[in-house]
């Protein structure tokens, strides 16, 4: 069987990208006019403060 091309599909797949795009880009553009950044710095966050469990790999 054939395969069958499904336009309107792809078109809504590409109009649900170019939406999401423009609403990041909306919103970095709005933390940037508050004069916040969407970077983190360079504090160690809460989970890296964290002890993790030591763990050890047995050769195959």
């Amino acid at each position: 069987m054939a395969y069958k091309v499904n336009y309107n599909f792809q078109k809504a797949e590409r109009d649900r990208a170019k939406q999401a795009k423009k609403e990041a880009k909306l919103r970095e553009k709005q933390a940037a006019a508050r004069g916040e950044s969407g970077e983190t710095e360079d504090h160690p966050t809460e989970s890296e403060l964290e002890p993790q469990p030591a763990t050890t790999t047995t050769p195959d």
